[in-house]
């Protein structure tokens, strides 16, 4: 399978947070969900790729190609899209489109005003005056208009109400219909990679917890809850993020274990977000131990 995307062992040092040997690929054609808590290291990992962060060791390659060797290449073909506009505010649609045409090789005016109307934005008014939905609308629209085949979004359905949220991950899923083009986008909420994700990467202060397909995550992991006493030292030794209280526990754990489970024990499939809240109990614990 054809990889759009591949970093390999990339560490940042900054003087309160590094990256450690982040490693993990996005094959073509798929949208990556790329999650983990505030801090985790999402936003440096992406302004690595974009080479906007200079990475302390490892390698990043985006359509084969090297991100610091190739980056004007590279950036021709990505769509970046940030959670906040990037563009001048007192400028309307029209006066944008004329700013960002001489950037780039395969624009196109035709499909920039096509997607313009479609997303029901106005083209006299100023961009500074837009809501946040209208504006992820307007960045995904300029992405388009350049024939971008890597969609890298941080954080995009922050703020933004139900409705626009629903709109933006409907327009990502349609993006990637002839399988040629990719999306890897960070956000803290699990329901959306929930929807619309194939793979998913879960960074944990600083370190890639899990990457992989979807759906493997979601076959790896139950919650087990139940009596504390009916749970063997042993087994509560290979649970993650365990949490005691007055009338019980509830921990996470991996299905690998499952044969070890007493009956008296009832285990859930793990959403996302419950597999995060573990995680972070995890690393209290630790601390605190």
């Amino acid at each position: 399978m054809e990889n759009v995307l591949e970093i390999r062992n990339v560490s940042k040092a900054y003087k309160d947070f590094a990256l450690k040997n982040i490693t993990f690929s996005l094959p073509k054609g798929y949208i990556m969900g790329f999650v983990g808590e505030n801090g985790s290291g999402k936003t440096t990992t992406i302004r690595a790729i974009l080479n906007m962060a200079k990475i302390d060791s490892g390698t990043i390659r985006v359509f084969g190609l090297d991100s610091v060797k190739d980056t004007i290449v590279i950036k021709e073909r990505l769509g970046v899209v940030f959670d906040s506009l990037y563009l001048a505010n007192h400028l309307n649609i029209k006066q944008i489109e004329q700013q960002m045409k001489p950037f780039y090789q395969d624009w196109n005016s035709e499909e920039f005003f096509r997607k313009i109307k479609n997303f029901n934005l106005p083209d006299d008014k100023k961009v500074g005056d837009f809501s946040k939905g209208m504006k992820m609308k307007l960045m995904i629209a300029i992405a388009l208009s350049h024939n971008a085949e890597l969609m890298i979004l941080d954080e995009p359905t922050s703020g933004l109400d139900p409705v626009a949220r629903d709109e933006l991950l409907d327009i990502l899923a349609e993006y990637i219909e002839d399988e040629n083009r990719s999306v890897l986008f960070s956000t803290h909420i699990t329901s959306d990679v929930e929807r619309i994700a194939d793979y998913i990467t879960i960074l944990h202060n600083g370190k890639v917890w899990f990457t992989g397909a979807k759906d493997d995550l979601s076959e790896k992991y139950v919650v087990i809850k139940g009596a504390e006493e009916d749970i063997s030292s042993a087994l509560r030794e290979k649970c993650i993020g365990f949490h005691a209280y007055r009338n019980g526990f509830d921990a996470l754990l991996e299905t690998g274990y499952l044969d070890q489970l007493s009956d008296a024990l009832e285990a859930e499939k793990a959403s996302i977000d419950e597999i995060l809240v573990y995680i972070a109990k995890e690393e209290r614990h630790e601390r605190h131990s």
